[in-house]
């Protein structure tokens, strides 16, 4: 996926501008003009879920720090919040499943002993078992990929922020000061 592209006032700050100054007001002018001016909207089923929402009141905080709290994003930023919700939905179920499952293996031999239990029933059980975590395994992983690709897409992730971040300006030192102070 392609990294996101710097900012009009990143590209100013770094002095590394390639482009003209009518191209780079221009871009400007694009990314004022790409913001609606409304407040990021919570979706009914982002608001309904419990996870989601409290994902959805971090991502809100946060991009409000970066002045990209705008209702353009409503769909993306929502789908992310549930996509959080679902992944650690599937987490719970993984962990009870792993919890139930170190249950039987510590009664399976009493089971078998007393022959309330054979032994073909407990091993079918146990992979039974086994199978459900891994099936959770991989929806959960196929949810996280589907997360990283948004936050590649809108600039989350470490190395798209330090790309879009703009650099405060060196301060410019005065030869004439420098000198008065060292002598």
């Amino acid at each position: 996926m392609p990294t996101p592209k710097k900012s009009a006032e990143v590209i100013e700050q770094t002095g590394k501008a390639h482009k003209a100054k009518t191209e780079l007001a221009a871009r400007k002018r694009a990314e004022e003009a790409a913001l609606t001016g409304e407040p990021l909207k919570e979706t009914p089923q982002t608001k309904s879920n419990k996870l989601a929402h409290g994902e959805f009141l971090r991502m809100k905080k946060l991009l409000r720090k970066l002045k990209k709290d705008d209702d353009i994003y409503r769909n993306v930023v929502n789908r992310y919040c549930m996509l959080c919700a679902e992944c650690m939905e599937f987490v719970e179920k993984r962990e009870s499943i792993f919890d139930q499952l170190e249950e039987f293996c510590a009664r399976k031999d009493a089971l078998i002993a007393k022959e309330e239990l054979r032994w073909k029933e407990a091993y079918r059980i146990e992979a039974d078992m086994q199978e459900n975590m891994l099936s959770i395994d991989k929806q959960i992983q196929t949810k996280r990929r589907m997360m990283l690709d948004i936050e590649k897409e809108n600039g989350w992730t470490v190395k798209a922020s330090i790309q879009t971040i703009p650099v405060p300006p060196a301060a410019k030192s005065n030869p004439l000061l420098e000198a008065l102070k060292d002598g």
